[in-house]
């Protein structure tokens, strides 16, 4: 499976995966898009990259991380 911009829900699990003990609503959008593309699935183009994608993506992962913690 590859992962583009419009997977949200699949990157948002991803990054969950990949930073279980990491609160989303912590992570800069810098930094969000940096992790984003050094995902193992990652293949699309990082310079799509914007506000709303990347707060969609955060707010998604947010959901993930509020799961894991409320089980």
């Amino acid at each position: 499976m590859t992962l583009k911009w419009t997977d949200i829900e699949d990157i948002a699990l991803a990054l969950y995966e990949a930073h279980p003990e990491i609160n989303p609503l912590t992570v800069r959008f810098t930094d969000l898009r940096d992790w984003i593309n050094e995902l193992e699935d990652w293949s699309d183009d990082i310079h799509k990259s914007n506000e709303a994608k990347l707060e969609a993506i955060q707010m998604a992962w947010l959901d993930e991380f509020n799961s894991s913690q409320n089980p």
